[in-house]
């Protein structure tokens, strides 16, 4: 299996002490992406991404590590609490890959969230992670998140249930039933694409992927319920948009 890291953290400490737990108990290769040394340029709000991303300023530095998530089986990210969110550093990464968010793409990647802190907010950062992820199409995020006082006191009981069962889910290939949320938000962007008059760039990714035909990215299975769903939330808006 094939890890990718990307740490959001601007030093190695009680964070990348779990990163470190984390990893006695997968099974595979770990690539690491260390957000302080990638020196990436702040977002400047230019949008040109959503009329595709090589139209990005920062292309040439954000595109190569996207390029890495879509060829990995497993991603780890992390990121201490600052200021009640997560680092800048990860932030910045994130503001990059907005266009994900229009033209969801991992729906076969599995992630881990890791979130340390020494007072609080923990919860909430690790939840706002995870949206962040499945907004990309990632399939399913494990999420571990502590309030610890150095690496002395980490749970490493707690970190390595949740690492294994991330593991062997992962080596499993299973891929899960997405979120009732995660259908509506697809079936929001997929009734955009269907506008003459939107992006074209994201009606074209819709189209050339097939996704624009599917209820839900054809790899994942959504069963009746969901499948209903899916259909009742296009249909809808079609009429609200």
């Amino acid at each position: 299996m094939k890890y990718v890291i990307i740490n959001g953290s601007p030093r190695k400490k009680n964070t990348w002490a779990v990163v470190k737990q984390i990893k006695k108990s997968l099974d595979g290769e770990f690539e690491e992406i260390q957000l302080m040394k990638e020196n990436i340029p702040i977002c400047n709000g230019c949008f040109k991404c959503f009329d595709g991303e090589e139209n990005c300023p920062h292309f040439d530095k954000v595109n190569p590590l996207v390029e890495k998530l879509k060829d990995a089986d497993g991603l780890i990210i992390t990121s201490p609490v600052y200021a009640m969110n997560v680092t800048s550093l990860l932030k910045n990464y994130i503001d990059h890959t907005a266009y994900l968010y229009h033209r969801p793409a991992l729906f076969t990647l599995k992630g881990l969230v890791v979130v340390t802190t020494a007072g609080a907010g923990h919860k909430d950062v690790a939840k706002y992670m995870d949206e962040t992820l499945r907004h990309w199409g990632v399939n399913k995020v494990y999420k571990l998140s502590f309030a610890c006082g150095g690496k002395d006191s980490l749970d490493t009981k707690a970190i390595d249930k949740v690492a294994k069962r991330f593991g062997q889910d992962v080596e499993s290939g299973k891929l899960h039933s997405p979120k009732i949320m995660d259908v509506l938000f697809y079936n929001v962007w997929r009734r955009f694409a269907l506008n003459e008059d939107h992006i074209e760039r994201d009606r074209q990714y819709w189209r050339e992927t097939g996704l624009i035909n599917h209820d839900f990215a054809p790899e994942v299975k959504l069963g009746i319920f969901k499948t209903i769903i899916a259909k009742a939330s296009l249909f809808f808006f079609k009429r609200l948009f």
